[in-house]
């Protein structure tokens, strides 16, 4: 069996995969590959399959598979799986880090005393305390996230037309209802066609003035001129975001030059911990994996 690790897992997987067959991170070896490890730089397209005659199996580290064409996968007998679990604590970690760092004015803070600015009556602070969060989507992920906008005293609502039942959040019936309500919106969907461009114009006409909305699912489930509409009118206080449209962001996306928008690179499910994870979730996969 010969793995190809086409993104970047974990400095230590090449070596527990040994025990599978041949490992290479070299792509030039794309022709020989039954099985491909990808996680959101590679795109497996139909244009790569063509290059992979022995592929048997493609598995993406992470959650979302939309860099997966999964239909032509299925057309050439190649299956085509994820590691859901593994990144649910690391991508949580990183929607509170938005979620405590925006109200708390930390980002502004520190650009300042960087800047020679001591901004001590100017940046005005908010709490979480008593505030509403929404979750888009009840996953595990949002899960998570729920568990710890908990602790910090929140009000824990979601949406999610999949689920009836939620073990931590009230769940509302639509996603009117939910934005209707929130302080604060996490987005923990896939990019499907019902979520791409999910935050809309019509829908932020529905949230609460001076809404937080946080981003690390999907780039494409929000329109972005609408966005920036939003923040530069103040209807939404502030965005904060992990995902983009690509990676990275073209240098004509508009948010990278919106007011109120905090920024990260992706680095959701980048933590040391979670890639090791993924590589426990990779090893078990094939080991129960039959060509």
């Amino acid at each position: 069996m010969h793995i190809l690790i086409a993104d970047a897992f974990d400095a230590k997987l090449p070596e527990r995969l040994a025990a599978f067959g041949t490992v290479s991170s070299d792509m030039a070896t794309l022709g020989q590959a039954n099985v491909l490890l990808v996680r959101s730089k590679t795109k497996v397209t139909p244009e790569l399959l063509a290059q992979a005659p022995g592929l048997k199996l493609v598995i993406r580290g992470g959650v979302g598979m939309d860099n997966v064409d999964k239909k032509a996968c299925a057309e050439k007998g190649v299956k085509a799986v994820n590691t859901p679990k593994a990144s649910s604590v690391a991508v949580a970690e990183m929607a509170m880090a938005f979620m405590v760092a925006i109200p708390a004015r930390l980002i502004e803070a520190h650009m300042s005393m960087k800047e020679g600015k001591f901004l001590k009556n100017e940046l005005k602070r908010t709490e979480l305390f008593k505030k509403t969060l929404g979750l888009i989507g009840a996953g595990a992920i949002a899960t998570e996230v729920a568990k710890r906008a908990q602790a910090f005293g929140m009000k824990v609502i979601a949406f999610d037309p999949f689920i009836k039942e939620h073990a931590v959040a009230e769940l509302k019936p639509s996603l009117e209802a939910l934005v209707a309500e929130a302080d604060v919106l996490s987005l923990h969907t896939p990019l499907t066609d019902e979520t791409k461009g999910m935050i809309n114009a019509a829908l932020i006409a529905k949230m609460k003035d001076g809404v937080i909305i946080v981003n690390t699912g999907r780039g494409k489930c929000v329109v972005e001129e609408d966005l920036v509409a939003a923040l530069t009118s103040g209807k939404v206080r502030a965005y904060g975001t992990d995902v983009w449209y690509n990676d990275p962001p073209a240098p004509e996306c508009p948010l990278l030059t919106a007011p109120n928008v905090f920024m990260a690179p992706h680095l959701g499910a980048s933590s040391k911990e979670n890639l090791g994870r993924i590589g426990d979730e990779v090893v078990a996969i094939l080991t129960d994996f039959k060509a």
